[in-house]
């Protein structure tokens, strides 16, 4: 099998809005008296917004689909504060040298992030030329962990998903890609991912030769 196409988590991977979502995410559980602190963080990476939002508010009466959708736009607003000077400085080392690596070598190459706000980042950071793909979060029929968002960028990038190496830094990540049917490459550490195929410890380490399909 032969590695034809490339498909890059946003947040943990190539840019960190980690903290930019968290300071947003507390914002909101504040204004509602949740408690909600970094380890209660944790349990949302890699989910999308709505899916956070269930697992901030529980079953926790009095919040129908309008009212969660009221809600899911206010932490965005808050969200969108927070990144509003986000430029090419906040990519991360090695970032914009791994997508050059995948553009030399011919391979497609997709972002499946989570994140609806994901087009506006790579923008202004000065990727978005980089990109073959970028997946709207909002048009599948569910997030991460399903492999819905992994799959649509194997469509994007016509593809099969035996083709296709996934990166991620979120474990409900790694199991999308997995679900896929594609091999994943982990960002970060091997005890936190290790259902990863590969794993290294940052974007900056990404070396194609090491990832033998």
């Amino acid at each position: 099998m032969t590695l034809k196409g490339v498909a890059f988590d946003l947040d943990g991977v190539l840019t960190d809005t980690a903290r930019a979502h968290y300071r947003a995410w507390k914002k909101l559980a504040d204004s509602l008296g949740i408690p909600f602190d970094e380890e209660a963080n944790e349990a949302l990476k890699g989910v999308d917004r709505m899916g956070s939002l269930a697992l901030i508010l529980g079953d926790r009466p009095g919040h129908d689909m309008a009212e969660r959708q009221r809600l899911a736009a206010r932490k965005n607003d808050w969200y969108l504060e927070e990144i509003a000077h986000f430029g090419p400085g906040d990519l991360f080392p090695g970032a914009r040298a791994a997508l050059a690596q995948c553009r030399a070598a011919g391979l497609g190459i997709a972002l499946a992030s989570a994140s609806r706000n994901a087009p506006l980042l790579i923008a202004r950071m000065e990727v978005a030329e980089l990109f073959d793909a970028v997946i709207d979060p909002a048009s599948l029929a569910a997030g991460k962990p399903a492999p819905d968002i992994f799959l649509a960028a194997a469509r994007a990038l016509a593809v099969a998903p035996a083709e296709m190496l996934g990166v991620e830094d979120a474990p409900a990540g790694v199991v999308a890609i997995h679900a896929a049917g594609m091999k994943a490459l982990g960002v970060g550490d091997r005890a936190a991912l290790p259902e990863a195929d590969w794993i290294i410890p940052a974007i900056a380490d990404f070396d194609l030769a090491g990832y033998v399909f």
